[in-house]
């Protein structure tokens, strides 16, 4: 059930992406570009995102969740290197070509080249990340063992 449930809110958030003109690296690039051909609508889909998810919080907080024995809140809230290494390294590719990882796989199904680059690159770059935290979980386990 829960494997449905994901598919139809990843399918809700595709069709979402592909609605606001979120999934257009073109479009994207010109919100960005202040001082050239500033669109800005997309400035209004976030707005409206950041109302709507606002809202779905607040109702989803004190609840239960339905297909899980407990909701799963973030804990940590410091502003750390890791937090700031990744929010740049997210904007750089967002400023540079226009993508982001959801709109990314959503635009797979164009087949692409620049797309499939990008996202290759995004999972090599994901993969390493995970090395790189398994060898520092290692290796602090033995300075502490």
């Amino acid at each position: 059930m829960i494997t449905i449930v994901s598919f139809v809110c990843g399918l809700i958030f595709g069709a979402g992406l592909l609605i606001s003109g979120m999934a257009q690296p073109a479009k994207v690039l010109n919100f960005l570009d202040l001082f050239g051909t500033w669109d800005p609508s997309l400035a209004l889909v976030m707005a409206a995102a950041l109302a709507v998810s606002g809202i779905g919080f607040v109702i989803a907080k004190p609840r239960k969740p339905l297909l899980a024995p407990q909701s799963l809140w973030p804990t940590h809230t410091d502003i750390d290197p890791p937090l700031i290494f990744g929010a740049v390294l997210f904007g750089s590719g967002w400023g540079l070509v226009g993508l982001c990882p959801g709109p990314a796989l959503v635009n797979l199904a164009t087949l692409s080249p620049q797309v499939i680059v990008f996202v290759v690159a995004m999972g090599a770059g994901m993969a390493l990340h995970d090395w790189w935290r398994r060898r520092r979980a290692l290796a602090a386990a033995r300075v502490d063992g």
